[in-house]
C-alpha cells in the first residue's frame, strides 16, 4: 500500500548535516517515537499515525535549518514573469471547447476548515451562503450540472481535517442519489510544538484537539497519495485535479482552461487575478532563478514590504485555484521532490489556566509550483475568486448582486464596476448576529463601498447606493427603517425612526 512506500522513504532521510540544529532534532525524535508508543500498534491508525509522525518531522528538522540557514530570499534576483509565465486569459478564451477532456479531470475542494471565525459550530463548508444553499450544496449543484450537461463523471473530492471529518461524512451521505461521485479523505494531523522549548504538545495520541493542527493545504499532495485516493483517479483515467478553496465560490470548472492545460502540457496553472488595494498581502507570481516561483507576504524583506504590496509592479496575485496533473504528484511525492516553503504560525493555547505559545508549522500547495515542468499562471477575470471569509463577504454574495445559476453565482449583468467594498463591524462578526441585525438583505446593485458599525438593524426592502456610512455610537442603536433608500449618506449617533 503507498502509506508502506512513503514510509520506508521517509525512515531513510533521517541522517543529517551536522549542525546546531542537531539536538533540536534528536530531543524532537525522541518525543515524537514515545507519543508513538501511545497508539496501539495492530492497525491502518497506527501505520498512518506513525506516517504523520515522521512527515512531521522530516518538516520540523527543515524548519530548523532553514531558520539558522542565511539563505534568504534575494530581492534583487525577483523579476517579472514573462507572457509564457503568466498567461492573460482573454487569449485562452478564444480557443474552442473541448467537451471530451472532461474525462480527465476530478475535482478537489479544501474542506479542512470551521466555521469559528463566523461564530460557526463544525466545517465552514455547511454555513448557508444563499437560498438555503450551503458551500457544500453549491458545489455538488455545479459538478451535478456538469455531470448532467455533457453526460460526463466528474468526481468531487474533500480534504477534510480532524475537525471537520466526522461531520462531513455525515453530511454527504445526502447526496448518495445525486449523479456525482463524491469521495473524502483527511489531510495529516500533526503535533503543535511549545515555542519555548520545541518539544511536541501532546504527550497521548488522545490528547486534547488544541494539541494538533492540520498543517495547512500545501499537505495535500502527501495526504492525497497516503489516502490511496491519488492512485485511484489513476485507475480511472483521470489526469488532472482541480483544487480550490471550498468557500471560493467563484472557483467552477472551467473547460477554457482545463483544454489551455492539456494542449500546453503543463502539470500545473494557478490561476491569478487583478490585485485591488484590499489584495495587497496576496502571493504572487514571480520569476526567480529562471523559475516561476510563488512570491508570499511572510518571504518578503521588512525593507521591500512596501514594494510588495505595490500594486503596479505586483499586478496579480494568487486565486488558490489550481489545476494540478495528477501522475506528476505522484512522482513528485515518491521522489521526495515538494520542499515547500515553510510557514510558522504562531498560536496561543491555555494550559493549567496560563497561556502558552505555540508554534504549528504549515505549508501552501500554490508554492509547490515551482517543481512541476511547464508550470504557470493565467490571469483569470475577478469573477473567478468570491471567497466567503467573513459576514462582510456573507452580505455581498447573499444579494441582488448575483443570481444563482446550476450551483454558480453569476454577477447580475447590469451591474457597473468592481464589486463593493463592504466593512461590517464586530456587531456583525458572528453569523447569527448578522442575520439577526440584517434580516432582509438589502438591494446593493448600486452599492459601491458601505461601513456599518455598532448597533445597528437594517429593516425590509431597504436599499444602499454609492457610499453609505452607518456608525452608531457606543450605547446607542441605530435602526433604518422599512423601505429606506440610502444614497451617499453618512449616518452617525442615534437614530430610530418611527415608520408612518
Amino acid at each position: 500500500m503507498s502509506t508502506g512506500k512513503r514510509h520506508t522513504k521517509t525512515q531513510s532521510s533521517y541522517a543529517f548535516e551536522s549542525s546546531t540544529s542537531n539536538v533540536a532534532a534528536s530531543q524532537m525524535r525522541n518525543a515524537l517515537n514515545k507519543l508513538d508508543d501511545t497508539m496501539p500498534n495492530d492497525n491502518a491508525a497506527s501505520a498512518r499515525f506513525q506516517n504523520e509522525l515522521d512527515s512531521f518531522f522530516t518538516l520540523f528538522r527543515r524548519y530548523l535549518i532553514e531558520k539558522n540557514s542565511k539563505n534568504k530570499l534575494d530581492w534583487e534576483k525577483i523579476k517579472s514573469p514573462n507572457p509564457e509565465e503568466v498567461v492573460e486569459y482573454k487569449i485562452i478564451e478564444q480557443q474552442p471547447e473541448n467537451v471530451s477532456n472532461l474525462s480527465k479531470l476530478a475535482v478537489m475542494k479544501l474542506n479542512g476548515g470551521l466555521g469559528t471565525s463566523m461564530g460557526c459550530v463544525g466545517p465552514k463548508s455547511v454555513i448557508e451562503v444563499r437560498d438555503g444553499n450551503t458551500f457544500l450544496d453549491l458545489s455538488v449543484r455545479q459538478i451535478e450540472y456538469l455531470n448532467r450537461q455533457y453526460d460526463s463523471d466528474v468526481p468531487l473530492l474533500l480534504m477534510n481535517s480532524f475537525n471537520t471529518d466526522k461531520d462531513t461524512e455525515h453530511l454527504i451521505k445526502k447526496y448518495s442519489s445525486n449523479r456525482i461521485r463524491i469521495k473524502s479523505f483527511n489531510q495529516s494531523r500533526f503535533p503543535r510544538v511549545f515555542k519555548d522549548s520545541l518539544l511536541p504538545v501532546p504527550n497521548d495520541v488522545n490528547d486534547s484537539l488544541d494539541s494538533w493542527y492540520p498543517p495547512g493545504h500545501g499537505d495535500l499532495f502527501e495526504s492525497l497519495y497516503a489516502s490511496g485516493e491519488l492512485d485511484a483517479l489513476i485507475d480511472q483515467g483521470k489526469e488532472i485535479l482541480f483544487v480550490s478553496n471550498g468557500d471560493n465560490l467563484g472557483a467552477t470548472v472551467d473547460l477554457k482552461i482545463l483544454n489551455h492545460m492539456i494542449e500546453t502540457n503543463a502539470e500545473y496553472i494557478m490561476e491569478l487575478t487583478d490585485k485591488t488595494r484590499a489584495d495587497v498581502k496576496g502571493g504572487t507570481l514571480i520569476s526567480y532563478d529562471d523559475q516561476v516561483r510563488l512570491l508570499e507576504v511572510a518571504q518578503v524583506p521588512k525593507e521591500h514590504i512596501d514594494d510588495f504590496k505595490n500594486i503596479r509592479k505586483f499586478k496579480n496575485f494568487n486565486t488558490n485555484n489550481l489545476w494540478i496533473n495528477i501522475k506528476a504528484i505522484k512522482r513528485l511525492v515518491e521522489q521526495n521532490a515538494l520542499e515547500l516553503e515553510i510557514i510558522p504560525n504562531e498560536k496561543t493555547i491555555s494550559r493549567n489556566g496560563h497561556d502558552v505559545n505555540v508554534i504549528q508549522l504549515e505549508t501552501a500547495c500554490g508554492a509547490a509550483i515551482r517543481y512541476f515542468n511547464g508550470a504557470h499562471g493565467v490571469v483569470v477575470p475577478r469573477s473567478r475568486f468570491l471567497p466567503v471569509k467573513t459576514c462582510s463577504d456573507l452580505l455581498m454574495v447573499k444579494s441582488d448582486l448575483f443570481y444563482l445559476e446550476h450551483g454558480a453565482l453569476k454577477i447580475d449583468p447590469s451591474r457597473f464596476g468592481p464589486n463593493p467594498l463592504i466593512k461590517l463591524g464586530s456587531h456583525f462578526k458572528k453569523v447569527n448576529d448578522f442575520n439577526q441585525r440584517i434580516s432582509h438583505i438589502p438591494r446593493l446593485l448600486e452599492l459601491d463601498h458601505l461601513t456599518i458599525t455598532g448597533n445597528v438593524y437594517l429593516g425590509k426592502n431597504v436599499s444602499l447606493k454609492g457610499t453609505v456610512i452607518i456608525v452608531c455610537s457606543d450605547g446607542q442603536k441605530i435602526d433604518i427603517p422599512n423601505g429606506s433608500i440610502l444614497e451617499n449618506v453618512v449616518i452617525t449617533g442615534n437614530l430610530q425612526i418611527l415608520e408612518h
